[in-house]
């Protein structure tokens, strides 16, 4: 056997070989890279031209959500507009028109509430700036971060309309938001009441539910006793239990449940100077009075009688502050209540109607038979917008329940003194629990009884029997496809068990309630030409209209006389803003022709349950009868590395300006695209390396495609059915692909798209196809078929692959296509997804080399121990042995140049079982290998081990196959 090492006067013919040639860098340089290609897609308005591309096309509109224009965008922005970036890149190259127009939230509290803090530090008095100057220093806040944010979305990469978005503050935004209000109000659907609301003292205003965080908070609680005094058990005291103490001078009744067993239990034994007094009697649950009494350190006592549903019902009871200031001497009812239970407290529930939603309810609902009982059902205002008691809580003037500061103030101390000073207190302490805070200013809030303004939920609407809001909604979310499914539950329950939709606020920046209401008959006025005036002043100068002088009396007209008008002062939730965005973007052909109502989908975190898919829901309910989307797509919230909600105050929060700055954009897409964005996604360094290092290794599949087909001339292509079976495998492969990956885009699952794509490059091409084909790539003559089939399946690959990927690595893929197709026309992104032809599919030949690659594994197994052992370097000096037994694998094999599948430079294939020592795999029964070294001299050029090297006279240190593309480069005059 001949020595194969080079010798020192080995020819150099590395110039004579097809290898590789590009100029698209392996080093991406992404945070340098990327602005050249925004400026390029800015200069040539891609945006602009994919919409006169597609303008026949079927329509796909993903409508914006929209973000409040007040700060810097986070991680948490950056994964929803890459996700929606995501949506409508692959649409639009799945064949429809999928314009995208980003959207901004600018009325409310979070921009209000930043200009207040700059009045604080000026030492200015909000209250004494004229409402028209407030509202236009609100107005120019948030149109300077709606430019900050627009540049750091486009940034990332954001394909959308940025020079003509959608503004919640625009002049025909507004007056469209009131013209939908005005609808609501016209259809009967408004109205306005009392009613418990979440209240933030620290903002003065109304809460929204998903205005709402919930974090842990001490409360004090207390045991009361109302003393019978009316019905059976006199003598006996009716025990609650609660967490709002200072709820008490709002105390109206004790709500019971007829499911629960109560007694009447007598204290025997107790300290001289407890609370609870020996021989005292206390109406309890039975099964929480061991409890109760615990709470109370009584020692001993005794049940002294059952107490059934229809005693309760006939006792009154007295204010347990009865007397103090000459306040509190109506009677207190008990009420037979469903959300009663004797899960924890006394088993009765202390009942402020003005400050819970069950207390409110179960009010209500008993009307009635308060009025029959010769109770007055009024709900009092004990509690001001301040958090101090009005003088409806007599006796407590001065307290406060909650300070400016969101920090408790005197009023649970001042009741608690008070009712021990009456003797009706039994017990005290303090809990820790979860407890609503406003999610703007994290400090705690109040329910509390204030007049505003509703939407019914369960009222017929204009008369017709069964069509209300609530039965509207559901109707529609069942029409609707969820993402993931469960969201469609979530979003039902919400619906099914809310209260009335409060759309009022009592602030300065945001479209106003634009209603009139009569004076003396408490009617809003109902007059499409008074609406009308309203939305005309809207269009041309804005909702400041409405704060301008004379305003009432320019839209009341010469038809009415504007003092016998109240002229509403209150806002609109913003959430009634976002809510309509439909009306004013969706329903905007002038302004945006490219759109479809009902959006194709909407796309949010999954707080948006609560939040704008809820309102968005309700509102076009009521104005039009059914959902404004076809479709709603939930992801989750974005995590720390190790699964943990990320906090400024922890120091693991990562922000997208720092993951572009440097990685680049790309790298933050990807992450995105990889993810499972139907659970919470974690976001640290050892996952943004792990994408960097998914991203290389299709970066560098990419660069070798560039490079080979460098070779490729359009007189080279190869017809499929003239190919070899390899080839032919990978068009099969790219025809199953086609349809896993165009399924995955229109189910949204960019997790599966990334999964396909990078399984498909890094494996079946790179450590393959591309593996295999290197030789004959680089080394066979120019007229080889061999040659030009492999860089016309090449060519089939880059068209598809930078395609696939283009919704995703819209840089890189712009990059890699100007590489191969420049042109100022040119762009990745105005491609469609490229049609895959069906008959490339050969089920049966993938089933032949699914055997065939089975035998490769066996071959490159048993190198792999050689090269290990150092008794070969290259698999291109091994010869081995190949013995089958199994009729399968030789059928596969045959006609095959295993020696080229497996990169030997020689091969034996043998039917039979093979000695007991060679190599085998489990997995694969019935191939065996014996290794054995190549004979021959090494091939110069292509470095095979071959007999045949030194026969050609011509190029003696060659193989006769180098030998033939030598001679033809020579003739071509390379």
């Amino acid at each position: 056997m001949t020595d194969t090492a080079a010798s020192a006067t080995e020819k150099d013919y590395s110039a004579t070989l097809f290898l590789p040639e590009t100029e698209f860098p392996m080093r991406a340089g992404l945070p340098d890279r990327e602005p050249i290609w925004l400026k390029r897609w800015q200069d040539m308005d891609i945006y602009e031209r994919q919409r006169e591309q597609a303008k026949d096309r079927p329509l796909f509109t993903l409508h914006d959500g929209p973000p409040y224009a007040n700060g810097n965008i986070h991680i948490g922005h950056a994964l929803n507009k890459t996700l929606k970036d995501l949506v409508s890149r692959s649409m639009q190259m799945l064949g429809h028109n999928a314009a995208y127009i980003p959207g901004w939230d600018c009325h409310g509290l979070p921009i209000e509430w930043k200009i207040e803090e700059q009045y604080r530090a000026k030492g200015k008095d909000k209250n004494e700036v004229p409402v028209v100057e407030f509202r236009q220093e609100c107005r120019a806040f948030a149109e300077s971060w709606v430019d900050i944010q627009r540049e750091e979305f486009k940034r990332l990469g954001i394909l959308g309309e940025w020079d003509n978005p959608y503004l919640t503050m625009s002049f025909d935004a507004e007056a469209q938001i009131a013209r939908e209000l005005m609808k609501v109000s016209m259809s009967g659907q408004l109205y306005r009441g009392s009613k418990p609301v979440m209240w933030s003292v620290v903002e003065r205003t109304a809460l929204a539910e998903a205005e709402i965080e919930y974090a842990d908070y001490e409360s004090d609680t207390i045991w009361v006793k109302f003393p019978v005094t009316k019905g059976p058990h006199l003598g006996a005291s009716v025990v609650i239990w609660t967490t709002t103490p200072w709820t008490i001078p709002a105390n109206r009744a004790i709500s019971f449940s007829n499911r629960v067993d109560y007694g009447v239990y007598e204290v025997t034994d107790a300290p001289a100077e407890n609370w609870a007094k020996v021989g005292e009697k206390y109406i309890i649950a039975d099964k929480l009075a061991a409890e109760v009494f615990a709470k109370a350190k009584v020692a001993g006592f005794e049940k002294r009688a059952v107490v059934s549903a229809d005693d309760l019902n006939a006792i009154t009871a007295a204010h347990p502050l009865r007397g103090l200031a000459d306040g509190y001497n109506f009677d207190v009812p008990l009420l037979d209540g469903e959300h009663v239970t004797d899960d924890a407290g006394t088993g009765f529930v202390h009942t402020a109607p003005g400050h819970g939603l069950d207390d409110f309810g179960i009010w209500m609902d008993s009307t009635r038979l308060l009025q029959d009982r010769g109770i007055d059902p009024s709900i009092p205002y004990v509690v001001g917008d301040d958090g101090f008691y009005t003088s409806e809580a007599p006796g407590f003037d001065g307290a406060r329940v909650i300070d400016d500061n969101g920090k408790k103030g005197d009023a649970n101390n001042r009741v608690i003194a008070a009712l021990a000073e009456h003797g009706n207190i039994i017990a005290r302490g303090r809990v820790k629990h979860q407890y609503p805070h406003s999610w703007r200013s994290k400090k705690p809030v109040i329910y509390r009884n204030t007049p505003q303004w509703f939407v019914y939920m369960d009222k017929a609407i204009e008369g017709v029997e069964g069509d209300t809001l609530r039965h509207r909604a559901l109707n529609a979310i069942d029409a609707t496809k969820f993402y993931p499914a469960a969201g469609q539950n979530r979003l039902r329950a919400m619906i099914a068990d809310r209260p009335d939709w409060v759309l009022s606020r009592q602030r300065a920046w945001g479209v106003p309630i634009t209603v009139f209401v009569h004076k003396e008959s408490g009617e809003i006025l109902r007059d499409e030409l008074v609406n009308h005036r309203i939305a005309q002043s809207f269009e041309e100068e804005g909702a400041d209209a409405w704060y301008k002088p004379g305003a009432a009396e320019r839209y009341l007209g010469e038809g009415y006389k504007a003092g016998d008008y109240e002229m509403v002062s209150d806002v609109l939730d913003v959430w009634f803003d976002s809510g309509s965005t439909h009306a004013f973007v969706l329903r905007n052909k002038q302004k945006w022709p490219h759109l479809k109502f009902p959006a194709s989908m909407y796309l949010e975190g999954s707080d948006q349950h609560r939040g704008w898919f809820h309102s968005s829901l309700l509102e076009s309910c009521a104005t039009n009868g059914y959902a404004p989307y076809d479709s709603v797509l939930t992801h989750g919230f974005t995590m720390d590395g190790e699964g943990k909600k990320m906090s400024k105050s922890l120091g693991n929060t990562v922000a997208p300006q720092d993951i572009i700055k440097q990685y680049g954009a790309d790298i933050l897409r990807l992450w995105v695209a990889s993810s499972d964005y139907s659970e919470d996604l974690r976001l640290g360094k050892e996952i943004i390396q792990t994408t960097v290092d998914a991203y290389r290794k299709l970066r560098n599949t990419l660069r070798w495609l560039l490079g080979n087909l460098a070779h490729f001339k359009a007189d080279d292509v190869v017809d499929f059915r003239d190919m070899p079976e390899l080839e032919r495998l990978m068009l099969h492969r790219l025809a199953q692909l086609d349809a896993g990956v165009r399924s995955a885009y229109k189910e949204y699952d960019y997790r599966k798209v990334v999964s396909l794509l990078s399984n498909f490059m890094n494996i079946e091409l790179s450590a393959f196809y591309f593996d295999i084909r290197k030789d004959t790539l680089y080394c066979d003559p120019i007229s080889s078929a061999k040659r030009r089939s492999a860089l016309t399946v090449l060519d089939h690959l880059f068209n598809a692959l930078t395609a696939w990927l283009a919704p995703i690595l819209v840089f890189t893929m712009e990059e890699c296509w100007l590489e191969r197709h420049p042109g100022e026309n040119e762009s990745v992104h105005l491609r469609l997804f490229p049609d895959i032809p069906a008959e490339w599919l050969d089920d049966d030949l993938a089933d032949k080399w699914q055997l065939i690659r089975g035998v490769r594994r066996v071959v490159t197994g048993a190198l792999e121990i050689e090269r290990r052992e150092k008794r070969i370097g290259s698999s291109l000096e091994a010869a081995p042995k190949v013995f089958v037994s199994d009729a399968r694998y030789i059928e596969a094999l045959e006609g095959q140049d295993l020696a080229e599948i497996a990169i030997t430079s020689a091969i034996a294939v043998s039917q039979g079982e093979g000695p007991a020592e060679a190599f085998k795999l489990d997995d694969v029964p019935g191939v065996s290998v014996e290794p054995a070294l190549a004979e021959g001299s090494r091939c110069a050029r292509s470095w095979k081990v071959l007999p045949e090297v030194g026969s050609d006279p011509e190029y003696p240190d060659v193989t006769l196959r180098d030998a033939q593309a030598l001679r033809e480069r020579a003739a071509a005059g390379l």
